[in-house]
């Protein structure tokens, strides 16, 4: 019997953890119900991501942007309208393991939204070489819309009806999907809601990381964001200056401050998926004391998440900080730019404590942590309250996509 065959793209094991978390909640959700499955990752960052790859069952295959939009993409098409010509494009890692693939997974955390357009023709790109070659398309619980602009709302009505499944991460979202009049919808949950850890994060970590801290007293988390300093530095705001002030004050009102970038990529200065700079920067400003943790490294999804839920409260600027938090049931406040963020709190009856970047000030941070800890105890009962509804929806699509995969009818090209 052949093995089902998956191939992933939107996703990574490096840079983004966000992303690493979708991909592993995928390899971990899909083996469970498929049994052994391959898996190719169409990746942004190969030799990053091949570095980290403790898969054995995880091809990792070059996927960046150019090598995507064109020769992937024309390769693809190739296959398409040149029958004879199959057996040499098949040579192409990226066209075989889509031809012979089940299901292309797309895990583009936010795709064909307004004010993103610069982005369009590679969320584009990254459907419509399995479009060609007949492989279905599942795109995984993710942010879409709103389509007013006209050049996103034309691509999308053609696009984005040739996915099989298009879960939809939040009740805005699948409002804007529907107002499109898409009808291949689920409403779902973020896929890293569904990342298990294996208990082995504690061990793992306290070689890098000295775990003590957590020990005594609140500890705050703070998750800056390189795409939150560049929106609010384009207003002429000071996003450093306005972290290093709150932790500080932090510091003052007597809270220990774990200050952890969710997104790193190692080696590189590059801040594209990076936050590391940024948080070594605002760490630069800091006093430094026994009351302030600096996570100075590079961490796998599952670290990352243990730590976040070590903490008492949570700052968050970063979607998937704030998936972590929110599945570690820490009570959370978030600073976002797109309704990304509020449509996930919705689901906890939390969409209070999220404001948009253009509303960040130093008091208006402050005045709405000092809320969120004067409420904790509330806010702790609803996160209790929803999460395992919360985490139902989003391994649902684990059980669609295997329904997919069992179905034989998926029309793949193998």
């Amino acid at each position: 019997m052949t093995r089902p065959r998956i191939t992933i793209i939107g996703s990574a094991l490096s840079g983004n953890k966000g992303a690493s978390a979708m991909l592993e909640s995928a390899i971990q959700t899909l083996d469970a119900r498929l049994g052994e499955v391959d898996f190719t990752l169409l990746s942004m960052y190969p030799d990053e991501d091949r570095a980290q790859n403790h898969y054995p069952n995880l091809e990792v295959v070059p996927a960046d942007p150019f090598r995507l939009g064109v020769i992937i993409n024309s390769l693809a098409l190739a296959h398409r309208v040149l029958p004879f010509a199959r057996p040499l494009l098949r040579r192409s890692a990226a066209v075989r393991a889509l031809a012979d693939s089940d299901v292309l997974l797309d895990q583009g955390g936010i795709t064909f939204t307004d004010g993103r357009e610069k982005f369009l023709l590679y969320n584009v790109a990254s459907i419509l070489p399995a479009l060609n070659l007949h492989t279905p398309v599942f795109k995984c619980a993710q942010a879409v819309g709103p389509f007013k602009n006209p050049i996103n709302r034309i691509v999308s009505k053609i696009f984005l009806p040739k996915a099989h499944t298009l879960v939809t991460r939040g009740r805005i979202t699948h409002e804007h999907a529907v107002g499109l009049g898409l009808e291949n919808l689920v409403a779902g949950a973020d896929y890293a809601f569904s990342l298990e850890m294996d208990g082995t994060e504690a061990d793992s970590v306290r070689p890098l990381v000295d775990l003590d801290f957590f020990e005594s007293g609140d500890v705050v988390g703070v998750c800056p964001s390189v795409v939150l300093q560049k929106k609010v530095d384009a207003r002429e705001g000071d996003y450093v200056g306005q972290m290093v002030s709150f932790i500080e004050r932090l510091r003052t009102a007597g809270k220990k401050v774990l200050l952890v970038p969710h997104s790193v990529r190692t080696g590189t200065d590059k801040t594209h998926n990076n936050d590391l700079p940024l948080c070594t920067e605002i760490n630069a400003r800091l006093a430094p004391g026994d009351d302030l943790l600096f996570i100075d490294r590079e961490l796998s999804s599952q670290q990352l998440r243990y730590l976040i839920g070590r903490c008492s409260l949570f700052v968050a600027s970063r979607f998937h900080a704030m998936v972590s938090s929110l599945a570690m049931a820490v009570p959370t406040v978030v600073i976002g730019w797109s309704h990304k963020y509020r449509e996930v709190l919705e689901m906890f009856e939390l969409e209070e404590w999220a404001f948009g970047h253009d509303q960040l000030t130093p008091d208006h941070l402050w005045t709405t942590f000092e809320k969120l800890s004067a409420q904790r105890g509330d806010v702790q009962e609803k996160l209790d309250r929803h999460l395992p509804e919360v985490k139902r929806n989003s391994v649902a699509q684990a059980d669609l996509i295997a329904q997919l995969v069992r179905s034989g009818s998926t029309g793949s090209g193998r």
